[in-house]
């Protein structure tokens, strides 16, 4: 079983045709979506192929196999035009483990032991640590910030890792 995990694509048609892409050629079973989808947001620049609708279409195609959590930059308007409900968050059950997935931009405590915590927002990938769970940043699709390419993660029954858009690896865990 495998999760590939993106946030933050900002409408970047080009940076959702990569997920997609990487989706199928890593054989994910599910592709987790972690906000901020469509809109560029009001203090970032357009990314590149900023194509919300075009992005909706596509996602769209893979409506029964992802979730999506919706981010700061998410509106009610960009689930009329989503095939997919959009959640505040969500307790996943993978691989006998429960993993909470967020955006990151508010100060939400899952509602039950877990984990795992995926969160998106800043844009900057990496690991970290929040009341004694591990958190996983997938960095961004569509907008990366600090210097960093844009990223996705995936993670796997025994290893998480953080990955460019054109697959490569940037950091892995192995648990």
């Amino acid at each position: 079983m495998k999760l590939l995990v993106a946030s933050d694509l900002h409408g970047s048609l080009p940076a959702a045709e990569r997920v997609a892409a990487l989706f199928r050629s890593t054989g994910a079973d599910r592709l987790i979506l972690l906000g901020d989808l469509y809109y560029h947001g009001p203090r970032n620049p357009l990314p590149e192929g900023y194509a919300p609708m075009e992005v909706a279409k596509l996602l769209n195609g893979y409506k029964d196999e992802l979730i999506a959590i919706r981010g700061n930059c998410d509106a009610e308007v960009d689930e009329m035009i989503s095939e997919f409900p959009f959640f505040a968050s969500v307790v996943l059950d993978f691989c006998g483990r429960k993993l909470f997935l967020t955006h990151g931009h508010r100060d939400t405590e899952p509602p039950q032991p877990c984990a795992l915590r995926l969160e998106g927002h800043t844009h900057l990938f990496g690991r970290s640590e929040r009341n004694g769970v591990p958190v996983w940043n997938p960095g961004s699709a569509g907008l990366p910030k600090g210097g960093n390419p844009p990223t996705v993660a995936l993670l796997g029954e025994t290893e998480t890792e953080i990955l460019r858009l054109n697959g490569t690896s940037i950091a892995r865990e192995i648990r």
